[in-house]
Order: C-alpha cells, then sequence, then structure tokens
C-alpha cells in the first residue's frame, strides 16, 4: 500500500499553501489530493480582481492567483482529478482516479476541501426545477471558463461578499441583475457594497425579502418572493442563489470527527477529534479569503513540522 508522510486532501489555496509550508520545513513526502482537472481551488474561475495582496502585496484576479499558486507548487506531488471516496476503518484513505480504486495511508491527514453555497433545496425554496437555477460557483465556471451567458435578467439572492461576487460576475458578462434580495433588515456585507450595487451597477437591493418559489416551463420566468409578509412575483430569466456556506463535509458526515455544525472541531492547534487528522482553510466553516486561508495553513505546516519532530 501507497504510504506517505502527510496527505492533503484538497489543492485550493489553503492545500497548496500548506504543501509548501511542509516544503519549505523540509518535509517533502507530502500528497495533495485534488478531485478537479487542476488545483488552485475556487479562485480558479473568480475572474474578478482581490486576489494576492496578503502573498505578494499585489492584486490579481482568481485564475493568475490560482496560476500562480499552481506554478509555485508545480514540483510537488499534487495529484488532480483523484477523488478521496472515504476513510476506510484501517484509516487508511480510499481514493479513485483514472487508473481506478486504491488505497493511500498516511502519517497524518489535513482536510482542506473548502466550502460550497447551500442549494436552492436545502433552503426549502418551492416552485419549478427548471434552467437557469444555480449557485455563484457555477455561474463563475460557465462564464469565466466556459465563455457563456447562462441568462439576462437574472435574480440574486443574497447579500454576503459572494453575492456581490456574483454581481461583478454579471457585468463581466453582459447581463444584467433585475434585482438583489436578502431576507435580513441588513446587508450580510458592509452596507457600502449595497450602494455599489445600486449606483455603480443599477442593481437595486431588497431588505426583509425572501425567495419563495421558482416559477417557469422551460427556463425561469419568474420568482415569488415575500416582503413584510406580502408575496409578489419579479419577472426574471434567472436566479442566483449566493452565500449560507457549508463545510464540505462528506468525508465526515458519517462520524468519523467530531463536527461544529457541518464543520470539523478543531482545537487552537487545527488539530480534530482524531489526533492525526487535522482540518484548515474554509472548511473549518468561516468563509475567509484565500490569503487568510493560506496564512493559516503556514501555521499548521510549522505545527505538524514541530509534532512530526
Amino acid at each position: 500500500m501507497e504510504h506517505h508522510k502527510i496527505v492533503i486532501i484538497g489543492g485550493g489555496p489553503a492545500g497548496l499553501a500548506l504543501a509548501m509550508g511542509l516544503h519549505d520545513k523540509g518535509l517533502g513526502d507530502c500528497v495533495v489530493l485534488e478531485r478537479e482537472q487542476e488545483a488552485g481551488g475556487i479562485p480558479r474561475h473568480c475572474g474578478h480582481l482581490g486576489f494576492g495582496f496578503y502573498n505578494r502585496r499585489r492584486v490579481l484576479t482568481g485564475p493568475k492567483f490560482a496560476a500562480k499558486l499552481r506554478a509555485a507548487t508545480a514540483q510537488f506531488d499534487v495529484r488532480t482529478r483523484t477523488t478521496v471516496l472515504d476513510f476506510t476503518l484501517r484509516g487508511t484513505l480510499r481514493v479513485q482516479n483514472e487508473k481506478g480504486i486504491s488505497e493511500i495511508s498516511a502519517d497524518r491527514y489535513v482536510l482542506a476541501t473548502g466550502t460550497r453555497e447551500s442549494s436552492g433545496a436545502a433552503r426549502l425554496i418551492g416552485g419549478a426545477r427548471v434552467p437557469g437555477v444555480m449557485n455563484t460557483g457555477t455561474l463563475q465556471q460557465l462564464v469565466y471558463l466556459k465563455h457563456q451567458k447562462p441568462f439576462l435578467k437574472p435574480l440574486i439572492v443574497g447579500s454576503e461578499w459572494v453575492s456581490f461576487s456574483s454581481l461583478m460576475t454579471c457585468r463581466h458578462a453582459g447581463i444584467t441583475p433585475v434585482a438583489m434580495i436578502t431576507e435580513g433588515p441588513k446587508l450580510d456585507a458592509p452596507i457600502y457594497f449595497g450602494l455599489g450595487a445600486r449606483l455603480a451597477f443599477g442593481v437595486p437591493v431588497k431588505r426583509n425579502t425572501k425567495l419563495i418559489a421558482v416559477h417557469g416551463t422551460k427556463q425561469v420566468e419568474a420568482a415569488e418572493v415575500e416582503t413584510n409578509g406580502k408575496r409578489r412575483m419579479i419577472a426574471c430569466d434567472g436566479v442566483v442563489i449566493t452565500g449560507k456556506f457549508r463545510a464540505e463535509n462528506a468525508l465526515f458526515s458519517n462520524g468519523l470527527i467530531e463536527r461544529d455544525g457541518t464543520s470539523p472541531k478543531v482545537t487552537q492547534q487545527f488539530r480534530t477529534s482524531k489526533p492525526n487528522i487535522y482540518a484548515v482553510g474554509n472548511v473549518l466553516g468561516h468563509l475567509e479569503t484565500a490569503g487568510l486561508c493560506m496564512v493559516r495553513a503556514r501555521t499548521l505546516a510549522e505545527m505538524i513540522a514541530g509534532d512530526l519532530a
């Protein structure tokens, strides 16, 4: 069976930064497992500026930032198109790639699987299941990676930082959202984001408004919303459901380790309830910038190096 000192599950900013930190500490026997076709994580399909300040003191687009991460780890053992299926009862990993299914064991494992937005089903949004309903990640992939224009006048649901990221993605593609709605009386992002949405993007922001259902036959035709107890229809041809992030927890949803909500419960040293399993980055449930995730991953690298010394 293949064995390594450290196996990192997830090749986003946290996972790659951890690999770099471990390499700097002389721990070269480290493998990064990434299910996508290339490493880099979410920044790969965030075509707007805002990445790199913490690391290079310059602001880059997401794809350029991800490319620099890949270049910095090009000589490392980063295995893309490799899906971790589960932890076995022996404490090893069962993985699948183009060669089939195999097992890998390690002295230390690190969960760096990141986070994802809650789906419409998880939010109990009713109505039709038609094309044109998606989260921010899907929108960014369609626009930046596949150069598609999935709709013309969508409704954006949510007011977190990522919600305004979807607004920027729409502008890049020449898409004009009809409105942005949020359930609370205040925005989840800083208030000036809302001012920017209205003044710079021409998109009205509706507070105290909840998406009830999506309507349409072959595509989205309208969204049914409720504001202060009153329902109405908003004409639109798409819906972008943003935010309310949940940890990517498929590997530990079976009780393998203790959880804090959907995220692994960790100590200040990033250690889970299993002494040889750590967790770092947005899998911990606190959505942070790529730069902050990398800073924390570097800290973890020092801890693991001390642990294995």
